[in-house]
């Protein structure tokens, strides 16, 4: 019998967006050239070939599993919360083993690898790519495989190179001029955070259609160069960890935002967040909405 009730999966609209650009190790002039001065992301493969062996679950565990470490979800802080506040705080080894065993949002943050784990100092090399890397300030990212990190660019500027291990991740990148897109959120470093990148709602933030971005994903070694002020939105697809290495803006441009950022505009969003606590955050909300909305309207 001919069936007659079929209906064709729904295609579900997408953000417009390239795969990014994979490339094998470069002479650092060339990198410089085509990537550097360009701000052009790029991922590297095999990159760090010859140390990251070492760099595994069991290895950490060795190293630091009788840590107390703090833990974060996919929750964002609300009122008066502060982001940097953990939703709760695990020995270490027992969320590695956590991370292996299933999926979970938990996942740490910008754990420094001096304050917390000088050994794994003396377990890499510094890429020789002509970055200047700030090396007080090597640090690891842990995730499960429920676990997003909510689009943003980072408030100092670096020049990151984000080396991933163990697991896999997807990364979606967009530049500075995406901001206008985005539906930036006024002193913050962040978008709506009621958008979802995965799903998105193009009849309530229309701007969304002009996005555009580059999607990677990355695997055990690999390492993605991301310029200063691009957007990140970081989704684990199991448990894993990354390193990132962060180099000081370039110019004085940068330099002068970046200060701005950490100084002034940091201060004047924190205090108000103390004071008015989500009245503030749903202000900024409405703020970025509104204008983005309006130079949407204008006419090219």
């Amino acid at each position: 019998m001919k069936r007659t009730d079929y209906q064709p999966p729904i295609q579900m609209e997408t953000l417009n967006l390239k795969s990014l650009e994979r490339i094998q190790p470069i002479p650092k002039q060339e990198f410089i050239k085509r990537y550097y001065r360009t701000q052009q992301p790029v991922l590297i493969e095999n990159l760090t070939d010859t140390w990251n062996g070492k760099w595994t679950f069991d290895h950490i565990r060795a190293l630091a599993g009788e840590q107390t470490i703090p833990l974060y979800n996919n929750k964002p802080a609300e009122g008066k919360e502060s982001v940097y506040e953990p939703v709760m705080k695990m020995r270490f080894g027992d969320y590695i083993d956590l991370l292996k065993a299933e999926p979970t949002d938990l996942r740490i943050f910008f754990y420094t690898l001096k304050d917390h784990c000088p050994q794994l100092l003396e377990e890499f090399e510094y890429p020789d790519i002509g970055l200047r890397f700030f090396k007080r300030l090597p640090a690891l990212f842990f995730g499960g495989g429920l676990s997003k990190v909510f689009p943003h660019y980072d408030i100092d500027l670096p020049d990151n190179l984000h080396i991933h291990f163990e697991g896999t991740k997807r990364v979606v990148l967009f530049g500075p001029d995406q901001s206008k897109n985005l539906y930036k959120v006024p002193f913050s470093i962040h978008n709506i955070d009621k958008i979802d990148l995965d799903n998105p709602d193009f009849d309530r933030y229309p701007a969304l259609k002009n996005v555009q971005g580059y999607e990677v994903y990355m695997k055990h070694g690999d390492a993605l160069y991301m310029p200063s002020g691009w957007w990140h939105y970081i989704t684990y697809l199991d448990g894993g960890f990354s390193m990132t290495l962060r180099a000081l803006p370039r110019t004085p441009r940068r330099v002068a935002q970046m200060l701005y950022n950490v100084f002034v505009m940091r201060l004047v969003d924190n205090s108000m967040r103390k004071i008015s606590g989500q009245r503030w955050l749903d202000f900024k909300e409405r703020w970025a909405y509104r204008r983005t909305q309006r130079a949407l309207q204008k006419p090219a």
